[in-house]
This record gives structure tokens, sequence and C-alpha cells, in this order.
């Protein structure tokens, strides 16, 4: 007979399981909230504070580990190490692994051009900050050491100018901070993500950091834009200024510079030679961009394309057809492609282990509080160590009293432990000074050498008391910070690579309509902000349309591929933009998302989309409060390529519907507490401003809101002459239940 499976006892044991699983089979429960705050909470902080976001000194932990690995190996005057080697010293004070730390270290090197001013001076293949494809060689064939900038942020660790912590382990001791003698926070690139928040930080020239940290100290009103015209990359190309712009990048911390290639022309070879491209892109995003261009017809101009770049440096040669022009063509390219492309600042540094987002003033500000500081603890450190000097040359002084003296005490003194107290009792001197006195060689106890040790006191005196007084005074201390700011401009400034731009052509486009497509498409919008083109071949082919889970279709119409839209948002705002710009769809597909594909701000909905035609009607705004505004479209109609318009419409009611009529037409007005009332467009005067807050069309009740409008043609409503008034506002009549809305389609575009 078979033995009976004995079965497994779980869960007889008692076990605390509090915020764990416990045994197989058994759970807990934990509040989302309190597993957010024991696990996810320590992640997030550690993300910010120890990895992803740089400090005061410019850098981020990752950075500040190796460098200071560097220093200690002596690779600051030395000759050249292997990476490897490097990289695994580094992993004492980082354990995240050698491939991170040897990242790190290629992106700090001069090979690679990252940086304006390299940490590293490197041999061998270090890759391209500006190439997708050109990889760096492994670490065991490249060899590095510190660079000559590099001696700036170690000029002072030696002298407690920065606090010393211990390494992840507590075997070792690195710096907190590195003392750096000037903004490298602002010379040196950063870009970090962390859990929440991020930082991009753009690098500036460091000869006009240096003068300007220098102009703020003198002067804490200075118009930082007088001294730093704008940023510099070490990819050169041009920036494009906008002093409203830059001057709100400088204030807030954000914003986006505009940045694009420069370029030259080469007649005999009919060619145009492209030498310096923005910083925030790559080769091969250019000449990917624009084989998709030539492909899909929008770029005829174009023979060839090549990547012709070697050790002289960056080279894209474009071979052109005949008779066409290059500056043309350019243009048109900067607009398509990433040969034009822009830098977001976002400003955001760890200040006292806080994240905040500053402008520059403010940084700069921070930095030289923080550098006054360094330099407090270095002048605290320098006369503690002559103040101990002194106390020693002031024992010996002592001893110049009866030099015979006190080599009787040392040879009658019987015991050795008993020499230092009888010097102490026999001069009246302290312990340390006893111990210096009986450490003094036999050759050096005579008179002539104990005073020239003696004469250094007066001289010692001195420097300590000039010491105390710079140490004393605000106004000395920012004289050393200054003095030290302008050698560092003198020994390591350079000239501008980024060349600024003021006054930027206009984008050519006269022939732009001839070169858009023009076709029958129809148009569908979600009520989400999910837009689609189709074309009329692809809808005869199409099924069902997609649309995301728990969104709808708000409107379709039929258009041509030329057509303009104005998409109306929630934060009053009107972008302008054509069908296409926008890629053929299909009815499968979701659509582009209009917030993502216009660039709207952070929160922002799209509230209504209408087609402006030939801009020869007017527009209808209709609000919750129960007025309607009336403009000529022509108020929307820019000379200019503008993109976006502000203060679009009124903000003083949230808006219910808009509708672009060529024509005075009979509508429709919904109310909260089911009333309606029919008006006609005719009944209201054009407004010449674009956010004017309109007239009353409706009178409502106490809290209800206009909720709904449509055209009376095709509204449903069987006895309009119940609901029409010929005079505004007007109460309008109760729905019956022939009328009701639930019977009645949203109102056509």
């Amino acid at each position: 007979m078979a033995r009976k499976k004995k079965e497994p006892e779980l869960n007889k044991k008692k076990v605390d399981t509090s915020g764990v699983v416990g045994l197989v089979g058994s759970t807990t429960e934990q509040a989302i909230s309190e597993t957010l705050e024991i696990n996810y909470m320590p992640y997030a902080m550690s993300v910010i504070v120890s990895r992803a976001i740089p400090e005061i000194d410019g850098f981020k932990p990752s950075h500040r580990k190796l460098l200071y690995t560097m220093y200690k190996m002596g690779l600051l005057n030395g000759a050249r190490q292997k990476s490897a080697n490097i990289v695994g010293q580094t992993m004492k004070l980082n354990p995240h692994g050698d491939a991170a730390i040897y990242e790190t270290m290629v992106r700090l090197a001069r090979g690679n051009e990252t940086l304006l001013h390299p940490f590293v001076d490197s041999k061998g293949n270090f890759g391209k900050v500006y190439s997708r494809d050109m990889a760096y060689a492994a670490s065991r064939y490249t060899e590095a050491k510190l660079d000559s900038v590099s001696s700036e942020l170690f000029r002072d660790i030696d002298l407690d100018t920065v606090d010393m912590v211990d390494n992840y382990d507590g075997t070792m001791k690195e710096p907190s901070l590195l003392p750096t003698t000037f903004p490298n926070v602002l010379v040196t690139a950063n870009q970090g993500i962390a859990v929440g928040m991020a930082s991009n930080i753009c690098s500036f020239n460091l000869k006009e950091v240096c003068e300007t940290a220098i102009a703020l100290i003198n002067n804490p009103d200075h118009d930082v834009l007088e001294t730093l015209p704008g940023p510099d990359f070490s990819t050169g190309a041009e920036l494009l200024f906008d002093e409203t712009v830059t001057r709100e990048i400088y204030s807030t911390g954000r914003g986006s510079f505009k940045l694009r290639a420069k370029w030259h022309y080469e007649k005999d070879g009919n060619r145009i030679v492209v030498t310096e491209i923005p910083y925030s892109t790559t080769i091969e995003a250019i000449m990917d961009k624009v084989a998709e261009l030539i492909k899909a017809g929008k770029i005829k101009e174009i023979n060839d394309m090549r990547d012709e770049t070697d050790l002289s440096g960056l080279k894209i040669t474009i071979d052109l057809k005949r008779g066409v022009e290059p500056e043309k063509l350019m243009q048109r390219l900067f607009r398509l492609t990433p040969l034009q492309d822009s830098f977001a600042c976002n400003f955001n540094i760890l200040i006292a282990g806080m994240p905040r987002v500053m402008g520059i003033g403010e940084i700069l500000d921070e930095w030289t509080a923080w550098r006054t500081d360094c330099v407090k603890r270095r002048l605290f450190f320098q006369i503690q160590k002559k103040e101990e000097r002194l106390h020693l040359l002031k024992g010996l002084e002592r001893i110049l009293l009866d030099i015979d003296k006190a080599i009787s005490i040392i040879r009658e003194t019987e015991l050795e432990n008993e020499v230092i107290p009888n010097l102490m009792i026999g001069f009246g001197i302290d312990e340390v000074q006893a111990n210096y006195v009986a450490e003094i060689k036999l050759r050096n106890i005579n008179k002539e050498y104990i005073l020239k040790q003696t004469k250094a006191i007066s001289e010692l005196e001195r420097e300590i008391a000039d010491l105390q007084d710079t140490l004393n005074s605000s106004r000395k201390l920012k004289n050393v910070i200054i003095k030290e700011l302008q050698q560092v401009a003198d020994k390591y400034g350079q000239p501008r690579k980024t060349q600024i731009v003021y006054e930027t052509q206009q984008i050519l486009v006269e022939d732009e309509e001839e070169q858009i497509p023009d076709y029958p498409v129809t148009l569908f919008v979600s009520k989400e902000g999910y837009l689609k083109k189709i074309t009329a071949q692809s809808l005869r082919m199409s099924g069902e349309q997609k649309f995301k889970e728990g969104d709808s279709l708000d409107f379709s119409c039929e258009t041509s591929n030329k057509a303009e839209l104005l998409v109306f948002t929630s934060m009053f705002q009107c972008y302008k933009t054509r069908l296409s710009d926008f890629d053929d769809g299909k009815a499968s597909q979701l659509g582009d998302y209009l917030p993502q594909k216009l660039g709207m701000d952070q929160g922002e909905t799209v509230l209504q989309v209408v087609l402006p035609g030939d801009y020869k009607g007017f527009v209808l705004f209709f609000f919750e409060n129960g007025k309607a505004a009336k403009v000529p479209l022509s108020a929307y109609e820019t000379k200019t390529n503008r993109r976006r318009l502000t203060s679009a419409f009124s903000d003083k009611s949230p808006l219910v519907g808009a509708m672009v009529l060529d024509a005075d037409q009979q509508i429709v007005l919904y109310s909260t507490d089911d009333r309606a009332a029919i008006i006609s467009t005719a009944q209201l005067l054009p407004k010449t401003t674009k956010n004017t807050q309109g007239v009353a069309v409706m009178t409502l009740k106490k809290k209800a809101l206009l909720r709904r409008v449509t055209l009376l043609e095709g509204s449903g409503i069987v006895n309009a002459s119940r609901y029409r008034n010929k005079t505004i506002p007007t109460a309008g009549a109760l729905l019956k239940e022939e009328d009701a809305p639930e019977k009645q389609i949203s109102f056509d575009m």
C-alpha cells in the first residue's frame, strides 16, 4: 500500500513578514503609500543626490570620483597610464562597474570633444561627440592622464578646503566636492536624468564666465548679458541670438537656444561643405533626415551627400544639381533637418543636497559664496600650520637663554621618559615645544643654528597677522577670489568656438508652396487631440477608425494637403500648422498627438481644431458664462511664419467650442439646465481684438452653464420657432423630448 504523501506545512511558524514577502505561499498587505515611502523614495533621492544632478563644483559624483582617483595616482604631472588601470583604481570609490566608469572618462577626454576644456588628456580612439557610430576603443587600448586645467580643480584640496568623506565601504576618504577655482558648473556641459526631474546645462566660454563672475562680485546689479553673450559649445556652429529668449534663460534657468550648422559653398565642385554642426545632434542624424526627405521627394536639388570626416575634423559634403541656389537650399535644410537644432536648458543644480533650478546670476552668486567658504577654510588651515610652527620656534627661542643648561638637563636625566618633563620644568615650555627641542640633532645644538631658526619668528607673526586680516575682511576675500579668476582666465581662456549671429536671415519660402504636393485628404481629430490625415485611396481601403481606449471621434472633414490648421488650447493659445507637416496615416493608426507634435507647454491640451481656409470668414467662440465672441479670421493670419499665437481668445471663462463660418447662420445654444436657444450669428458684431470677452448671448440661471453649441441645420430640433429669439441675450426655452440633445450630432466645422 502506497504511503500517503505528507502535505507541506506552510505558515505554521509565526514569522514577522512586515514589509516583505514571507514564506512561499504567504503574503502581507502593504499600503501603496507605505511601499513608495519605504522602497521608492530612498531610491529616487539616491538617484537625484548621488548620481544624476551636478553640484556647485560642476561635477556629478562619477566625474568627481574618477578625477580624484587620477589625481591620487599622480596623473596630474606624471605620464599617461592605460585607461583600464585608471578604471580599476576608480572602482575603489565608484562601485557601479568598469563600463560606466570608462564612459565617464570618455566624455571628459580631449579626444571625444564633448567639453570646451577637457579634464582628461587622452591618447587613442575616444570616439566623437558629434558622431553616433564612431565608437570609442576599449579601455585596454587607450591611455590617459589629467589635463593641465585639472590643476585648478585640486589646487587647494590638501589645505582642508572641502570635506573628506568615507567611500562606499569606509576604507578610503574622498572629497565631497572639488575646490574649483573657477565656476566650472557653467563651463562644463552637463546632462542628467533623475527620478521626477532632470538637468541640462550648456557650456559657456571660460573667459566670459570668469569675467561675469568678477563683474557680479564687484557689482551685484551687473547685466550678465553684457559679459556673457551666449553659450559656447565644443562643436562650434552658430548661435541664433534672441535677446528676449536669452534673458529669460539667464533669469529662470529654463528655455532653449537655437543653433545651426556652419557651412560654405565650393563653386569649383558645385558642392556645399558643412564643417560644424549643432552640439545637440550628430552627423548620422542629419544624413538620415536628408535621405528621408530625398526619398519622400521633398528635396530634389541634391545629387549626393557624404560623410568625409577625418583626422582634420568634421566634414559633410553635399553635391548639388545644376542651377541650384545653395543659400536657398541651406535655408530649407535648416528648417527641415537637424542642421538647425535647439539646445533645451534646465539649470538644475544640487545646492546643499537640494535640487534647485537657477538662472545664471543666482548660480554665480551660489558659486561665489561656496568659493568664499573654500578660501576661508584654506586661510584658517594656513594660519593653524603657521601658528604651530611659531609655537615650536618660540620654545626654541627659550633655549637661547642657556644652551648649556639644556644639554646639562638632558645629560643628567637618568631615565629617557623624564627628559621631556625636565626640559619643560627647566625652561617653562610645554610638552610639544619640549619634544621639538629634544629632537634637535646634536650637530644643530649651537647658537648659530638656533639664532637662524628663531629669526623666522617675526616673519611668521607678520604672515599670520596678514592671513588673519584677510580672513576677517570680506573685501579682501573677494579680492583673493577675483585674482584667482583673472589668473584662470588669462592662463586657460580661449576664443569662442560658437559664433553668435545677431541678425538671423528669414527662411526663404518663396517656392515653398510649389514644393508642397496638393491632393485631397480626409481629416480626423479625436476628443483627446489625436489627428489623422488619410488620403482618398487609403480611406477607401480602410476599415473602422481606431482610437485610444476611452477616446472617440470629435470631428472629421474633407480638405486638401495644403490646408492650414488653427489649434486652440486650454492655455488660451493658438497653434498654426499645415496638414502637409503631418504624415499620411491609416484608419488602423492612432495618429499624431497634437500637444507633442506642436510642442505645446506642459499640461496644455487641445480644445478646438478649425480650418481657416482663406481667412475670409470669422471664428465664433462660445464660453461657459453664456458669452460669445465673433472674431474675423484675418486676425489669425500672420505675414511671418509664426507657429504660436498667445492670447488667442478670452481667458475669463472656459471655452465651450469654436466654429468657423464664412457667412452668418443660425445656431443652437444648450445650457446645463436643459434649456435651448436659437440665435443668428448676424446678431453678433465682429470684434477687432482676438481675446475679447464677447457679449452675452444666453441668460443663465444660477449654477447653470452653457454646455454645447451646434448649427441649427442638422441639429434635429423639430419645432425651431419655440427656441428662436430675435434679441440677445435670451433665456431660451425648456427642451422638449423630441428636441433632446441625445438625438443630435455635434456641430460641423
